[in-house]
């Protein structure tokens, strides 16, 4: 019973470190650039409803 409890600890640690890893090199940065371009589509999609930023005309 040892023994198969010490095969599923090393299976989880490996299911998690593949996670971890997942996350680290496809999640974050996908997460990056659709937040960083959602942002970008927000204020380009307001400056063209009330103009772009200056002073008072």
């Amino acid at each position: 019973m040892a023994k198969n409890d010490q095969q599923d600890m090393a299976a989880h640690k490996r299911r998690e470190g593949r996670l971890v890893l997942f996350i680290l090199v496809f999640l974050f940065p996908l997460l990056a650039v659709a937040i960083v371009g959602g942002y970008g589509f927000f204020v380009w999609i307001m400056q063209m409803i009330f103009g772009p930023p200056g002073p008072p005309a």
